[in-house]
């Protein structure tokens, strides 16, 4: 082990004096955790319904328009009727009732809903939905009001709600946390993953291909040192540099940006101890599979961001389709998300985490055994 610790030792102080690697392992973490929380509080906001919308209703749009608003304020709107044309048209978003709108829709006639909204992207997209969604379910209703073939009135549709539904649907949250985890309880914890990986693939390969295009390799195998202690030395370096990302990571998220990591911290720490040994295994892995300094920094970026994005780093996989979710699962990046989540966002409890610890340590075993099968001096 004293040779192993040399080499590490000799390896972390390299590392460091990087001003490269020095950059992504105390800036660039505080500058995406600001950037990537500030863009999922606003989807965070988005998605909490609390969205003003301004609707003009005519004195003659009968009792479906109330229908209507009243479906739009279980979607999540909160609804306000400015006093003057004026102030409905700098309004956004907006809603206009045509006149005689249930009078119309009655009889059979198409009415259309305007909807205006100056900003576009998930905002607009997610705010037509709802409308949509206010809009069509007050029309099932109206089928359902109509079906013996009576008109519909306040009454009937009032009669709707009260009346027992076929089919309910019972929702129960996953811990103490029912919301999905956005903005800096999403960024934090998923930056830190996709930092820790990022760093030990690129700088981590990089400087093992350096050391072995220079023949730094071949002359430590006419030294003392055996092959498995080089070997288990440049895993422990690595880990060492994981494990100063990580420590940096939750304390700036501690310090800078107040985070909770909940009770379970020391479990907390165990996942990233997992975490980063099977980063610091693959750091090495890919440090003997490529043959230049540039593909190691590329394939090394490239799986670092893919795997990240698949593993819920970037965004709370929660909002990606079913197939993503799925995807996650076989990702490490997402055993490790999959973790912290529960342990941090829905506080499941230390033993929650049990099973993700297991596979990362595992995995950090088997590609550590095959980093070192591939291990060459030169």
């Amino acid at each position: 082990m004293k040779n192993a610790w040399f080499i590490a030792r000799k390896d972390i102080q390299y590392m460091v004096r990087q001003w490269s690697t020095s950059l992504w392992l105390f800036v660039m973490p505080i500058v995406f955790f600001y950037f990537i929380g500030t863009a999922m509080s606003g989807l965070a906001v988005m998605t909490s319904g609390e969205t003003p919308l301004a609707v003009r209703v005519p004195d003659d749009a009968g009792f479906l328009a109330d229908e209507v608003m009243r479906r739009l304020e279980q979607y999540g709107f909160a609804i306000t009727r400015p006093e003057s044309d004026a102030a409905f048209d700098e309004a956004s978003p907006r809603l206009a009732f045509p006149a005689k709108f249930t009078e119309t829709v009655l009889d059979g006639t198409e009415s259309v809903l305007e909807l205006t909204h100056d900003e576009s992207g998930l905002t607009r997209d997610y705010d037509e939905l709802r409308a949509g969604r206010a809009s069509f379910t007050v029309l099932a209703d109206l089928a359902a009001a109509e079906k013996d073939g009576r008109p519909a009135t306040p009454e009937s549709m009032a009669a709707l709600d009260d009346a027992s539904r076929g089919l309910s649907l019972k929702v129960v949250p996953a811990g103490e946390r029912i919301e999905t985890p956005m903005g800096l309880d999403q960024s934090i914890p998923g930056m830190m993953v996709m930092f820790t990986l990022l760093v030990l693939l690129t700088s981590g390969a990089s400087m093992l291909v350096q050391e072995r295009n220079e023949g730094l390799l071949r002359r430590l195998a006419s030294t003392p040192i055996s092959r498995r202690e080089l070997v288990l030395g440049k895993w422990i370096g690595k880990m060492i540099l994981g494990a100063v990302q990580i420590g940096f990571a939750m304390l700036a998220g501690s310090v800078l940006f107040g985070f909770d990591w909940g009770p379970s911290l020391p479990m907390i720490l165990v996942v990233m101890l997992g975490w980063g040994a099977l980063c610091a295994s693959l750091g090495l892995w890919l440090g003997c599979v490529v043959r230049t300094e540039a593909q190691a920094t590329g394939i090394g970026v490239l799986a670092a961001n893919a795997l990240a994005a698949l593993g819920g780093c970037w965004w709370p996989i929660e909002i990606t389709p079913e197939w993503v979710q799925t995807l996650q699962k076989l990702v490490p990046t997402g055993w490790t998300m999959d973790a912290l989540h529960g342990l941090i966002s829905f506080r499941a409890g230390a033993a929650s985490a049990l099973p993700h610890v297991a596979v990362l340590f595992v995995a950090a075993w088997v590609v550590g055994r095959l980093a070192a099968r591939r291990f060459r001096y030169s």
